[in-house]
């Protein structure tokens, strides 16, 4: 299979406090057209930090970044981003807010109305599509975030911890949806969690990552099929199995990255 993204030997330094941060290092990592790839690792490891330079949000220091084969030089239509935070207009309704980034784009009436109704029904939110985002529960607020992303019809979906603010009922409910929408559209997606069995349940294969400088420590393959169809994966002995594995790589990392950030505590007290 194809690769759809490359991570080609990037690093991102930032310059903070007078001294300077290596977030990511030399992290090289394909992404195959069609997958769903989730990367883990402790906090402060460079996760989100990854995902920013993929949609173009800020640039690598070193090495480069390429879809289809083309270097990524800033936000494009070709990749949709859904943060953690829905970050939804009030004052628009669920549909007004999936047309929004079509109209200013210059998409013709007709057609964003039209491609927001079908976004919305993708989700499970065809009957919602005139409420206001007050009279939408988080769960729903974040399926019209996905809603508005995939208006685009990217081909790359970049997601930030998405589903990280949500009771674990609706957060369950959640990826069985984004299942459902990755296995009828055959998007490209990225997935960025803290969860390990959250990884497990979705991800093809998993990317495990060093705490900082991040790094891929190593990239687990997660061969379970027909997740959205089985009733209970996670009491699957092969999903118990590939949950320790994830953990274990996991373990020490959180433990390094713990103890930096102690390290680090320390020395600004001491500064102060």
């Amino acid at each position: 299979m194809t690769a759809k993204v490359s991570f080609d030997n990037v690093g991102k330094r930032f310059h903070a406090r007078g001294r300077t941060v290596t977030a990511i290092d030399d992290v090289t990592l394909d992404v195959r057209t069609g997958e769903f790839l989730v990367i883990v690792g402790p906090s402060g490891c460079g996760k989100s930090t990854l995902l920013d330079l993929l949609g173009g949000l800020t640039t690598p220091t070193s090495g480069r970044i390429l879809v289809d084969g083309q270097p990524v030089r800033g936000p494009g239509l070709d990749r949709g981003v859904v943060f953690q935070q829905y970050a939804l207009l009030p004052w628009r309704t669920a549909q007004g807010n999936v047309e929004f980034g079509l109209e200013a784009k210059g998409v013709p009436r007709r057609d964003r109305v039209e491609r927001a109704r079908d976004q919305l029904e993708l989700v499970g939110l065809g009957g919602f599509a005139d409420r206001y985002p007050h009279e939408l529960s988080g769960g729903m607020k974040q399926r019209v975030a996905i809603a508005r992303s995939l208006a685009f019809d990217p081909e790359v979906l970049l997601m930030d911890e998405p589903f990280a603010a949500l009771d674990a009922q609706t957060r369950d409910g959640l990826q069985d949806e984004l299942l459902r929408i990755w296995e009828r559209t055959g998007k490209t997606i990225v997935f960025i969690t803290h969860g390990i069995e959250e990884a497990v349940y979705l991800g093809q294969r998993v990317a495990v990552m060093t705490s900082r400088p991040g790094r891929i420590k190593e990239v687990i393959e997660v061969p379970l099929t027909a997740r959205s169809a089985t009733e209970d994966l996670r009491s699957d002995p092969a999903f118990t199995r590939y949950r320790h594995e994830i953990w274990s790589l996991l373990r020490d990392e959180v433990s390094r990255a713990q103890r930096q950030e102690l390290t680090r505590d320390r020395q600004e007290a001491s500064v102060a």
